[in-house]
């Protein structure tokens, strides 16, 4: 095979070959072609590009056919129920895109961008899954609290998916009460409040009492007809995400079919309470073992009526984290019981089999006995040793303002290449302070909402991002608690450096010896 290259030279071009050919006249033009040999080659590549993907696609095609099979076998019928639904969904959103285009066609300001996006516009896409119901309202909740997966203004537009869900209407609450119960409601509660105490996209909470102990309990009730809802929905979402990347194998990189099966085990793990259950006794014997029951504590589950569809646990009266006036009629020292959350939380992460994933206002609470209580454990994470020490490192980075530690500990949670030869820390530094106020980012000022706290991490990851960094889940996962807990830490101990007290114990296999000491 011949090589050439061609090389500006005085207005020529020359041409030279390795082997003993006769030299080629150099031809002097006005115009050099040196462009006409890099598109040449970049067809070349590109035909290359091509065969090797079409070889790719004949070899995975059988591989998909029979995905394509076994998923819609396990779909059956309500696969189709949920396409006619899906259908009218579409209808009904597109009909309002084609009402504000009208609009804004008329305008002086012409058709904006939102607008020329069509359905796949943050505002039409948000609308399209509210309409869509409960499966596609839990993608738009894990969209608004995955800043390191999707785009800022989806993760922003999709914050509006936290509102409250419709309610189930009590009749349908007691059919499923007691289909599940297998006996008379009346035979197991004294009785149960037909008012919920809340209702989300999968479940909706109800007061009542237990017959006989008289004990107060919450009873969670999965939705009517969710489970069947949700396996469609999910089946659907993960054939397009597998066609997607047979068609176009660059989404493979962007690990497209990975992110759906997350997102589709996460979602039918919260619809089995039988491994909420799990997940909240773990976290009871994690306390115990560590002598931490008179601290905090979870609910206890009453398995004599609980199954895979309800679940029945100890009620626990308290306020949230962020209600400072409640908090102070009930104990001398807020700070003191944020730093016992604190404490417990951190020590959970290494100690338990999972930690408490989603400690927003509503899932941590101070009570009225003193202690703090965990509450709701259908969201969890799990955390290899070698990651949190890493993440430990970082924190600790970030308090000393050490940029090349937590270079470092960002490579060894696989941000990165761990073979890079270099790792500017400007990116750390970015990350990690606002020009304006000198402050931290994990100690930045995120006071009122979701949607403020989600736009501080889209702020930490979009500069992470363009330095090519990328976040591993369990890290998108332990940042978000930490900027829950840094609300908390504004409102009840604004003094406070979270990363820096002495008596926040940020546990570490050798230091989990130590933990214990600091409660006492």
């Amino acid at each position: 095979m011949i090589s050439f290259s061609a090389l500006r030279g005085g207005g020529r071009f020359s041409l030279f070959t390795p082997h003993p050919f006769p030299q080629l006249p150099i031809i002097p033009s006005r115009r050099p072609s040196k462009l006409r040999f890099r598109v040449l080659a970049r067809y070349a590549q590109s035909q290359d590009l091509f065969t090797t993907r079409l070889q790719d696609g004949i070899e995975g095609l059988p591989n998909l056919v029979e995905d394509i099979v076994r998923t819609s076998i396990n779909t059956g019928p309500r696969g189709a129920i949920r396409f006619a639904q899906g259908i009218q969904a579409v209808i009904g959103v597109g009909s309002e895109w084609l009402t504000d285009v009208s609009q804004s066609a008329s305008s002086s300001t012409g058709i904006p961008t939102q607008l020329q996006l069509g359905l796949l516009s943050p505002l039409y896409l948000r609308r399209l899954f509210e309409r869509m119901g409960a499966t596609y309202i839990k993608l738009g909740q894990f969209i608004a609290s995955a800043p390191t997966l999707f785009p800022e203004e989806y993760v922003q537009e999709f914050q509006n998916c936290f509102d409250r869900a419709p309610e189930v209407p009590f009749q349908e609450i007691q059919t499923i009460l007691r289909q599940e119960l297998g006996r008379p409601i009346e035979s197991v509660y004294e009785y149960v409040d037909p008012t919920p105490l809340a209702s989300a996209s999968i479940a909706q909470v109800h007061a009542a009492r237990l017959k006989g102990s008289q004990e107060d309990v919450v009873i969670k009730i999965l939705k009517p007809g969710i489970e069947d809802i949700l396996v469609a929905d999910l089946n659907f979402v993960y054939l397009a995400a597998r066609i997607l990347e047979f068609l176009n194998p660059d989404f493979s990189r962007a690990s497209l079919v990975g992110i759906v099966k997350d997102i589709r085990e996460s979602m039918l793990e919260e619809v089995d309470f039988y491994k909420e259950a799990a997940n909240i006794e773990a976290f009871r014997r994690y306390l115990e073992a560590m002598g931490l029951t008179r601290q905090a504590t979870a609910p206890r589950v009453y398995q004599h009526c609980s199954t895979r569809r309800i679940l029945t646990m100890e009620r626990l009266y308290g306020v949230p984290l962020t209600d400072l006036n409640s908090i102070s009629s009930l104990v001398a020292s807020p700070e003191d019981s944020l730093i016992t959350a604190l404490n417990v939380w951190f020590g959970s992460l290494l100690a338990c089999e999972s930690f408490h994933a989603d400690v927003h206002a509503g899932n941590l609470w101070l009570l009225r006995d003193g202690r703090i209580g965990y509450l709701d454990f259908g969201i969890v994470g799990r955390i290899s040793p070698k990651t949190w020490a890493a993440m430990e490192v970082f924190l600790a980075s970030i308090a000393t303002e050490e940029y090349e530690s937590m270079a470092s500990s960002l490579i060894e949670m696989g941000a990165t290449n761990k073979d890079v030869d270099d790792l500017d820390t400007e990116i750390i530094v970015a990350t990690a302070r606002d020009t304006n106020t000198n402050a931290t980012a994990v100690s930045a000022n995120v006071v009122v909402d979701e949607r403020q706290m989600n736009a501080l991490f889209l702020d930490v990851v979009r500069v992470s991002e363009s330095y090519g960094l990328k976040f591993p889940r369990e890290f998108a996962l332990l940042m978000k608690q930490l900027l829950y807990f840094d609300r908390y830490t504004r409102l009840l101990a604004p003094n406070m450096n979270m990363l820096r007290d002495q008596r926040i114990s940020i546990v570490s296999n050798r230091g989990r010896g130590r933990y214990r000491d600091s409660f006492n």
